[in-house]
């Protein structure tokens, strides 16, 4: 198959010729049809974040079932589909108490192949380490099955990749990690791809002033798009002064969808007594976050991660895809360019260097 390789951070991504072998017993082998660009693949591009290359990046994908393992059961040949970056055994304690987003953090390694086993990728006949356990900047990728929700094949591709991590992450934020209550105030620091989709899942449930916080003026200006009833620019003045004099006091929920020490901060800052902050941007391994302890306890507020928008995806995405196609989710306006795998390194460089006129870009193999 085809597929773009990073052969060092920063570099030129190269075309070139990947061997891509059969599926394995519970393996599932995807043409895929496209993929967005995520801010989260540019922090391996950029060595933020460690990689051993030569790399296949890309973990937001859609296509179609080729091929299936004798033990597969949720898809068959045919079969469309979108992949997750957080797959699910279905037997451990995280999946059976509901909170299955994390279960691949502890137990990755039956995602993967044996060491006995042949490689799932090999390049120049040696074997390539799979990013993410998908590796989706390519025509084709061989997963297990539970990286895969099967979806309603009428939905377009383009918009369909997005919701396997960028709108998961955001909505899915919202929705589970947060549990937004309507009529609530919302504050989402960052509006890039998976900003803008917190902003649209604010909306859908009901928050009743939701206030989009952005350096970029283009980015703010599109936040109103998606159900921002505010925006702040930090650059006329702190953003969490502007924060509580709009909400009378502070937010009853903040998100961060940057990954910054600062920005993080901020979000607890921008809280009301008993406001909830959840970090959702991916922060650099070894930055640490400094709250005033006090608040937390004086003020009762609280600060949490969130991975994946504590997803459960195969109930989700068919619900996501639902919200879409009754014109509540507004995926058509996250993508800002449609590209092939040749455009994949400018639209890096996009993300890289914080285009204000990008929210999605999006890798179409068609």
């Amino acid at each position: 198959m085809k597929a773009a390789v990073m052969r060092a951070p920063m570099a030129p991504f190269s075309i070139e010729d990947v061997a891509i072998s059969k599926p394995g017993p519970r393996e599932v082998l995807v043409r895929i049809k496209a993929s967005g660009v995520c801010h989260s693949d540019v922090h391996f591009w950029s060595g933020a974040f460690p990689i051993e290359a030569p790399a296949i990046l890309g973990h937001e994908a859609a296509g179609v079932v080729e091929q299936v393992g004798s033990m597969v059961s949720h898809v068959k040949p045919g079969d469309h589909v979108i992949s997750i970056l957080s797959p699910f055994c279905g037997t451990c304690e995280y999946c059976l108490t509901g909170h299955m987003s994390v279960c691949h953090t502890r137990h990755g390694d039956q995602f993967q192949r044996d060491a006995e086993q042949p490689p799932r990728l090999a390049l120049n006949g040696a074997p390539m380490k799979q990013y993410l356990q998908l590796s989706a900047f390519a025509e084709q990728m061989l997963v297990h099955e539970n990286t895969l929700c099967k979806i309603d094949p009428d939905m377009p591709m383009d918009r369909a990749c997005l919701i396997g991590c960028g709108v998961i992450t955001g909505v899915g934020s919202v929705f589970h990690s947060a549990a937004v209550e309507p009529g609530s105030t919302v504050a989402v620091i960052g509006c890039g791809g998976v900003g803008l989709s917190t902003i649209n899942g604010a909306a859908i449930a009901g928050a009743s002033r939701i206030i989009a916080v952005d350096l970029a003026p283009e980015k703010l200006e599109l936040a109103k798009n998606f159900g921002a009833t505010d925006t702040v620019n930090p650059t006329e003045g702190d953003p969490v002064a502007q924060v509580q004099e709009l909400t009378g006091g502070g937010v009853h929920y903040a998100f961060e969808a940057i990954g910054l020490k600062q920005t993080a901060e901020q979000a607890v800052a921008m809280l009301r007594p008993r406001g909830v902050a959840t970090i959702i941007g991916m922060i650099a391994p070894g930055v640490n976050i400094e709250v005033p302890g006090i608040g937390l306890m004086v003020q009762e507020k609280r600060l949490q991660g969130a991975l994946m928008g504590s997803n459960r995806f195969r109930v989700d995405f068919p619900r996501l895809i639902e919200l879409y196609q009754q014109g509540r989710l507004k995926l058509d306006d996250l993508v800002s360019d449609r590209i092939g795998l040749d455009g994949l390194t400018a639209a890096m460089q996009n993300l890289h260097d914080n285009k204000a006129s990008v929210a999605r870009q999006v890798v179409v193999f068609d």
